[in-house]
């Protein structure tokens, strides 16, 4: 599913609950405390390489550019096609959760479920490089 229509699922099923919650009778049993979230992430799903393909677009710009330098920090960017879907999957969890650092990595895997992340993993480690 593209960007947008993941935003139109969410508002819909935002809408949608907000809805019910209205016709809800007014007698609802007292609320549960939710349970605390595992510590481990569990894997997503089998990546797929044409989701992956669509969603690594703009990785290119800096990633597919051999020898590219990035402003700040100042260092080599590495080519990312052809690594292992593990190492890529743990890479994109640990920017995510702000772990292993750098701004724009980290502002780019907060945007990913753990979907896409597997998604990214199966199409960039499928490349031959």
């Amino acid at each position: 599913m593209t960007r947008p229509l993941q935003l139109a699922a969410c508002l819909l099923a935002a809408f949608g609950f907000a809805a019910a919650a209205q016709q809800a009778p007014a007698q609802q049993p007292p609320a549960q405390e939710p349970e605390p979230a595992p510590a481990t992430v569990e894997p997503a799903g089998a990546g797929s390489v044409d989701n992956g393909r669509m969603l690594t677009y703009t990785c290119q710009g800096c990633h597919g550019i051999p020898n590219y330098k990035n402003a700040y920090p100042n260092y080599r960017v590495p080519k990312i096609g052809g690594q292992s879907q593990e190492y890529l999957v743990n890479a994109l969890n640990e920017y995510k959760r702000g772990t292993r650092l750098h701004p724009t990595m980290e502002a780019q895997a907060q945007s990913f479920s753990d979907q896409d992340i597997a998604d990214i993993a199966a199409f960039l480690s499928s490349l031959n490089q």
